[in-house]
């Protein structure tokens, strides 16, 4: 095809978009709707999972030490910890280190302590261990329970078992509700654009008479489809990004981020992924639903 034939496909395609304005408002809008609506889970998703990788940076477990354990015992025991698959970091705590640690809790009643200072502290030594994946805790916190000179362990697994299901709940509904859009969005653009073929069925016939090739009768209707994808995807970003912001803004000033001590991505770290998504969105839906809306008129 030269390029006078392309430049004519692109011109058909843009002309059939605005020569249709009713037909391509029902499409736009819907496809808007149903771009609006992934984004938002699909923000939401990129939070959770941010929100998750911050938790796995603090949240662990603490590795109590047995009180007769010697130095080079409590070493052995760091090393021992740190080769296990899935270990962020390994901090020790002292004794004395933990008893101040109990004081500053106690606040003013500080004074329940007295006596416990020196060899008459009863507070062990431990290990915090953070972890770089939390689904790995149960099986780390069971192979650090079996090494010698741990006196117990104590962490989170509620919590982390928690964040895990509410991660992986929301990834699975994203998954559903994206495929739902898809084929909603698809149905309406493909019953729009066939439509539009419907009102041509005459000139189809009539290109098809002088030796037109299925090709270049069905590229106009599939670039339609995918001038209205394209035009919804830039509508949405401008959409989603100002109530984006609106919102993060309004969580931020709320507090209940620093009480829980995490962050929100910001859109300008999602907006990239966001917009490849809509393109691939706006495009695959503009094709595959031109393309549908056409077997009827055109041999495959």
């Amino acid at each position: 095809m030269g390029s006078n034939g392309f430049t004519y496909l692109i011109r058909e395609g843009v002309v059939n978009v605005f020569k249709n304005k009713k037909a391509t408002m029902i499409s736009l809008v819907t496809m808007i709707c149903a771009m609006f609506l992934f984004g938002t889970f699909f923000a939401i998703g990129e939070n959770v999972n941010f929100i998750l990788e911050q938790v796995q940076k603090n949240q662990g477990m603490e590795v109590f030490i047995q009180n007769e354990a010697t130095d080079e015992q409590i070493s052995q025991l760091e090393d021992n910890i740190k080769t296990l698959n899935g270990i962020n970091t390994v901090t020790f705590k002292s004794k004395q280190e933990a008893l101040d640690l109990m004081k500053q809790n106690l606040k003013d009643n500080q004074d329940l302590l007295e006596g416990y200072e020196g060899e008459n502290n009863i507070f062990p030594a431990s290990f915090i261990v953070t972890l770089t994946d939390l689904e790995l805790a149960a099986e780390i916190e069971a192979k650090i329970g079996t090494m010698e000179h741990v006196k117990k362990i104590t962490s989170n697994n509620d919590t982390i078992n928690t964040l895990m299901k509410i991660a992986n709940g929301i990834k699975i509904a994203i998954g559903v509700i994206s495929i739902i859009l898809l084929a909603i969005s698809v149905t309406i653009i493909a019953n729009t654009i066939r439509l539009t073929v419907h009102s041509r069925r005459k000139e189809i016939s009539i290109m098809k008479y002088v030796g037109a090739t299925n090709r270049f009768i069905r590229w106009p209707f599939v670039i339609e489809g995918i001038i209205i994808g394209m035009l919804a995807a830039a509508v949405t970003i401008l959409l989603v990004g100002g109530i984006y912001d609106f919102v993060i803004q309004s969580v931020e000033q709320s507090n209940v981020l620093q009480t829980m001590g995490v962050t929100l991505l910001q859109f300008s770290e999602v907006v990239k992924l966001i917009a490849i998504a809509y393109v691939v969105l706006g495009i695959g839906v503009g094709v595959l639903g031109s393309s549908i809306s056409m077997k009827k008129y055109l041999e495959v």
